[in-house]
């Protein structure tokens, strides 16, 4: 029988259920966190997985909070799904410790705080275009909660993997001292990267939305002849999609720059299927490819 984690809802309780895992802790003092907004699932289930392999015996945190300050006007901050009784059962099988789900206010005890993140350049592109105001809520709360848990690790997807890139660059522009990890994107049988906005998806639509995934992969496939022919396989399989409204597809070098002439690179992807916004993303390793090619696909923007 697992054991259940402890429920904290403020950040007294946060402090102290951290003391306590820490004096049980069996000698190891390092603190693994893993942020989430709730709706856990299988995904979800190996970042704590991860984080439990990096940091041993030692306590590990798992915080639940809708952050209101990452949605934009019109986004679905309200239908966003909240499911804390089945958020804790995952936790605990996963031997999680301490569960942080805290109220708005607790996270945010004055109203939107007047200090927050500037995200930087990074956040204008790819998902930056179409939500402009996005990481600069996902920096400011990650910077909050980082605060307040003060872990030594910390677990992210690579499904979001501008987020990632961004929450690195932070850790390491700001001083932070943590380490963090992007773990791998756990998918579902058909190849759809799981994320808690599926549920969202009706039938049709859940068919139609694999295309993310088999257009990334087709592009993988294609990479060792060059980004051209990465491209244009890509291209070739969203023209086969039916229900897909495309946001962007591009080609970048993994820290989201220019992408390479060879190498590692890495293809990141963004659209409607129905009302629900859906990103995937994989690495791929280009062959050469000429000079011309170069130019014309400067940073693989679609």
């Amino acid at each position: 029988m697992t054991t259940p984690p402890v429920l904290a809802s403020s950040r007294e309780e946060l402090h102290d259920a951290l003391k306590g895992s820490a004096s049980s802790a069996a000698g190891s003092s390092r603190v693994g966190f893993v942020p989430t907004m709730g709706a856990l699932h299988e995904g979800h289930a190996s970042l704590m997985a991860r984080a439990r392999e990096e940091i041993k015996d030692g306590p590990l945190v798992v915080s639940i909070f809708v952050n209101p300050m990452q949605f934009g006007p019109g986004e679905d901050l309200d239908r966003y799904p909240r499911t804390l009784d089945a958020d804790l059962r995952i936790s605990a099988a996963q031997g999680v410790d301490v569960v942080f789900a805290p109220a708005v206010d607790e996270v945010y005890p004055a109203g939107l705080p007047q200090v927050t993140v500037d995200p930087g350049p990074l956040a204008t592109i790819l998902e930056g275009v179409s939500r402009p105001t996005h990481f600069h809520g996902v920096l400011t709360v990650v910077a909050k909660l980082f605060g307040l848990v003060r872990p030594d690790i910390a677990v992210f997807g690579q499904k979001d993997y501008q987020q990632l890139a961004l929450i690195r660059r932070m850790v390491s522009d700001l001083c932070m001292g943590i380490e963090v990890v992007g773990a791998e994107t756990v998918r579902e049988h058909d190849g759809l990267a799981l994320s808690s906005r599926n549920r969202f998806l009706d039938a049709g639509q859940r068919v139609s939305a694999t295309a993310l995934s088999r257009t990334l992969f087709a592009a993988r496939a294609a990479a060792p002849y060059g980004a051209d022919v990465a491209l244009a396989a890509a291209r070739e399989e969203l023209r086969k999609a039916h229900g897909v409204d495309l946001d962007y597809l591009e080609l970048t070098a993994p820290d989201l720059g220019p992408a390479p002439a060879s190498g590692e690179a890495r293809m990141l992807i963004a659209a409607r299927v129905g009302p629900t916004r859906l990103i995937d993303n994989v690495s791929l390793e280009l062959g050469e490819t000429t000079a011309s090619t170069r130019s014309t696909t400067g940073n693989g923007e679609l």
